[in-house]
């Protein structure tokens, strides 16, 4: 049975979350889905306000696929994200 968990990360875009996720295995399909063998992640973005004068960028990732393959991309992902973003 496959699983759904949808991921924000602020301060990156999603050029660069696709980037990221090509380095995990995965090939892009389209402007906002990218595919693993048994995964597959599809991202959209929108500008947050942070405070009266401060905005980020917010990514949203869903990842479907099996439970056990998707903990691990997860993490790794976030790892990744965190790096570059806040």
């Amino acid at each position: 049975m496959a699983t759904r968990l949808e991921r924000s990360f602020r301060g990156i875009s999603e050029r660069l979350a696709v980037r990221y996720l090509t380095n995990l295995g995965g090939r892009r399909i389209d402007e906002h889905t990218v595919e693993g063998d048994d995964w597959t992640a599809t991202l959209s973005s929108e500008t947050v306000e942070i405070g009266p004068s401060l905005s980020l960028t917010e990514v949203t990732v869903i990842f479907e696929g099996e439970e056990d393959t998707l903990e691990s991309l997860v993490e790794r992902f976030a790892q990744k994200a965190m790096r570059a973003g806040g």
